[in-house]
């Protein structure tokens, strides 16, 4: 079931190690199909390398396995909570990305130094605070703290990406880990300073209104 959204997670899926955002077994992405509500996510702890379309679980929004084999993810909780406080959220992807991690694991927010950052993501990448894995905890930390950023970093853990759909989301991880280097290259070397907030402001309403077609 679902044939179309679970190509799309299954390619968000094995792109997360060629992007070297994940290693091993970490890491999830998950699409939401809009007319049914149900979701499609990545098994726990199968290899990249080895995952297939046939291999993902369809899960409702109370975490019952709709179709599937295996076993879903152990963040499954963490994306449907996401899901049933965000309806406008159709994508989500969890990486543990060694740039963007190293300010998580500092419990520090990556600052909006850079126009890349001020287009994408309209101000600092924000962190929200350390949430254990299971249960809800981590769902709500994201929703709590994203505010309208389509990334954050948690503490001590890592990275959640939302999108309206799962190559959105996909997209603002890929960014996340590639503006983290950047901005910690720069830190080595200096101090890089913040854009004012009117520039930040302007820049990502353009990038809002005009990138890309239309």
């Amino acid at each position: 079931m679902l044939e179309a959204l679970r190509q799309a997670v299954w390619e968000a899926n094995v792109r997360l190690p060629r992007e070297r955002l994940v290693t091993m077994t970490s890491g999830n992405a998950s699409g939401r199909d809009a007319e049914t509500g149900l979701v499609v996510i990545k098994p726990s702890g199968v290899l990249y390398d080895e995952l297939q379309p046939e291999d993902l679980v369809v899960v409702d929004l109370d975490g019952n396995v709709v179709e599937g084999r295996l076993r879903p993810s152990v963040d499954t909780s963490t994306h449907l909570y996401i899901y049933r406080e965000r309806p406008d959220v159709g994508g989500v992807i969890h990486t543990h990305s060694p740039y963007a991690t190293s300010f998580a694991a500092l419990g520090e927010p990556i600052p909006v130094v850079l126009t890349a950052i001020a287009d994408e993501y309209g101000g600092p990448i924000p962190c929200g605070p350390y949430a254990p894995v299971g249960g809800d905890a981590i769902g709500r930390a994201v929703v709590e703290h994203i505010g309208s950023s389509p990334a954050i970093l948690l503490k001590s853990h890592g990275i959640f990406a939302l999108g309206r759909d799962v190559h959105a989301a996909l997209k603002a991880a890929v960014m996340v880990e590639d503006v983290a280097k950047t901005v910690h290259l720069a830190m080595l070397r200096g101090r890089p300073e913040p854009l004012p907030d009117e520039e930040v402001a302007r820049a990502h309403r353009a990038y809002l209104e005009k990138y890309g077609q239309r």
